[in-house]
């Protein structure tokens, strides 16, 4: 079926690295790879795009996902949850070469949706008493310790569907949803690289995770270059 683009909404790849450029804040959804969009982190590589904040769940696997960026020096702040797979982010950042900024798991997705729904933070005790807690401010309720985490957005948010529609209604696919729907919330300008693109009406409105609403910009990649689609 034809797809008339009456929303305006799909683009090209070409068009997409227009919105991404030196110093901006990105946000990539995936984890260890999973979720990520390999064709828009290939063009970020080929157009060199420099001094960039990153938000990510991990940094990836060696040259696989976030880690595919970073290890070209491309990143000057990291903010994510998990760098243990990819050597090559430790030895940026105890080079002096790269900062990173840890939250743990479950809080740093709570900072993105906290981002996406205007929040102006939250309210955990996970990290109370640890390096965590540095610099935060402690809230007490009820008698009892919270550290005030603050949200985060970003310039741009690179997410990858499984299918879009001329609006931007998204569906994931499996464990590839991931962060995807939070990040898409919580940046002044979404792209979605969607493995299918459908007329509105093709998609069930209850099975829409992510509303169109939040959709900036679509185009058709190839999703993930090394391990296919999940």
């Amino acid at each position: 079926m034809e797809i008339e683009n009456k929303f305006g909404k799909i683009s090209t790849v070409e068009e997409a690295m227009k919105h991404i450029n030196d110093g901006c804040t990105i946000m990539i959804a995936g984890f260890g790879g999973i979720g990520s969009s390999y064709t828009l982190i290939n063009e970020i590589i080929k157009k060199k795009v420099k001094n960039m904040t990153l938000i990510s769940i991990d940094a990836g696997d060696p040259e696989v996902g976030p880690d595919y960026i970073v290890r070209n020096e491309l990143v000057k702040k990291l903010i994510t949850s998990h760098i243990g797979a990819t050597p090559t982010t430790g030895e940026l950042m105890n080079a002096g070469k790269l900062e990173v900024e840890f939250s743990p798991q479950g809080t740093l997705a709570e900072r993105i949706r906290a981002g996406g729904a205007g929040l102006g933070g939250f309210l955990t005790d996970v990290g109370l008493g640890t390096s965590v807690a540095e610099g935060k401010e402690i809230v007490t309720v009820d008698g009892k310790d919270y550290l005030l985490e603050k949200p985060l957005t970003a310039d741009i948010a690179i997410v990858l569907a499984e299918k879009a529609d001329e609006f931007g209604n998204l569906i994931y696919s499996k464990t590839a949803r991931g962060l995807n729907p939070h990040m898409a919330m919580a940046a002044d300008f979404t792209i979605v690289d969607a493995k299918h693109i459908v007329p509105v009406g093709d998609i069930d409105p209850e099975d829409v995770v992510t509303p169109g609403v939040y959709v900036d910009m679509i185009v058709q990649g190839g999703g993930d270059w090394k391990w296919g689609w999940q």
